[in-house]
């Protein structure tokens, strides 16, 4: 079988209807049973939601609100329909911090239909090197791998010569975690003369670019790519077809005007708004923050559903480093611990498809290695990834308001 489901076979028009006849239930259950729904859905009629037009009239909730929401109405600013308890099987904290919780339901975040895409498989073992502390990546792999039936060896993230260790000893079959560190374990892997056993891969969590995907496949290895957050789990997935992403069956996904919640013509670029059918956790019209473009026609893989582009940049500043979100609210709180610096920014590159940080730092008298050192510690700290720190003189960046630049680029 070439299908997880025959859902992703379906006639588009009866996909259609039935995700259409799905909302006003869901609708009902998010004011019933989210605070926060209750309160924006107040003047809604659940029965009238059943049509994408209903849809676009609701309010979008963009993902750089739920901070401040949340802090106003913990643990989840009122979104979720779930306590404490046998419901919430756990909780997890990803930068910033948002807090997510996660239920009890086999394959939560909806991800194994992603890996079976992948070519994942009853029987694998799978080498799990996303996170198992406070984000919730390592998790949402591993249920979905469980639901497959896969045996999972949770590896995490770095120690590398350990990790190798393991693969050797093991013989996984299938890697699972971020682009960047599949190629520092092959690179080292070849350093001490290893054959890594993978042949399959899904990576997600940062930009997987042709040119190292084809890379992957030239040292045997067949690697896929899904756009998926903590949020909401899986919105669109990557088959052996390679033309764009395929949309997930249990969401509804518009792509709508920056700053606005007006869905945009097809092939425009726009933000990403998703409407989940997660009971626990209702997210209606759901703003990701991220820019895509949904592809006309259907998938050439014989699925039926809705394709977009896949990740085309960030809607607001906020933006993703080795698969950790760097908002910036977390610079201005480096700028506060550091009364030296008059103003900052923080610039992301990719030298060699590293993903790199430097926060470029105004300061009166010019620093110095200890303050440098001070400054990166904090950085640090407030969004755990290391970056580098450069001190620049007075006037030296624009006046615009901007506070991190992404600069990536990706042959």
């Amino acid at each position: 079988m070439n299908f997880y489901d025959e859902r992703e076979t379906r006639d588009p028009d009866q996909r259609e209807r039935e995700l259409m006849a799905r909302l006003p239930a869901q609708i009902a259950h998010a004011r019933a049973n989210a605070p926060a729904f209750a309160r924006l859905l107040a003047d809604v009629d659940p029965a009238a939601v059943s049509s994408r037009a209903a849809l676009a009239a609701l309010p979008v909730t963009r993902k750089s609100e739920l901070l401040e929401l949340q802090k106003a109405a913990r643990p989840f600013g009122g979104f979720a329909a779930v306590g404490w308890g046998a419901a919430c099987r756990r909780v997890f904290a990803s930068p910033g911090p948002l807090y997510e919780p996660e239920g009890a339901r086999a394959d939560y975040y909806r991800l194994a239909r992603a890996l079976f895409a992948a070519g994942f498989r009853a029987g694998d073992l799978v080498h799990n090197t996303f996170s198992y502390h406070f984000t919730p990546a390592g998790s949402m792999m591993e249920t979905a791998a469980h639901a497959l039936g896969c045996t999972v060896f949770p590896a995490g993230t770095g120690q590398t010569e350990q990790q190798l260790a393991a693969i050797a000893d093991l013989r996984p079959d299938a890697y699972v975690g971020t682009p960047s560190f599949l190629r520092i374990l092959l690179d080292k892997a070849e350093e001490f003369g290893l054959r890594p056993s993978f042949t399959k891969a899904f990576v997600s969590g940062e930009a997987f670019p042709p040119s190292l995907r084809d890379a992957f496949a030239a040292r045997g290895i067949q690697a896929f790519q899904a756009y998926a957050t903590a949020d909401i789990g899986l919105i669109a997935y990557e088959t052996e077809a390679r033309e764009g992403l395929v949309v997930d069956e249990d969401v509804v996904v518009e792509i709508v005007r920056p700053g606005t919640g007006d869905p945009v013509a097809p092939g425009e670029v726009g933000e990403v708004v998703v409407t989940t059918f997660n009971p626990d956790y209702p997210l209606i019209r759901f703003g990701t923050g991220d820019l895509s473009a949904l592809l006309p026609g259907a998938p050439p893989c014989g699925r039926t559903n809705l394709r977009i582009k896949g990740w085309m940049g960030r809607a607001d500043q906020t933006t993703k480093v080795k698969g950790m979100f760097v908002h910036p609210g977390q610079i201005a709180q480096v700028v506060k611990r550091h009364p030296e610096i008059t103003r900052a920014r923080l610039v992301v590159d990719n030298p060699d498809l590293n993903d790199r940080m430097t926060l470029m730092c105004e300061v009166a008298g010019g620093g110095g290695e200890t303050l440098a050192a001070a400054i990166a510690a904090s950085l640090r700290e407030l969004t755990k990834l290391r970056g580098e720190v450069a001190f620049l003189p007075g006037g030296a960046l624009a006046n615009d308001g901007k506070v991190i630049d992404d600069m990536r680029t990706y042959a």
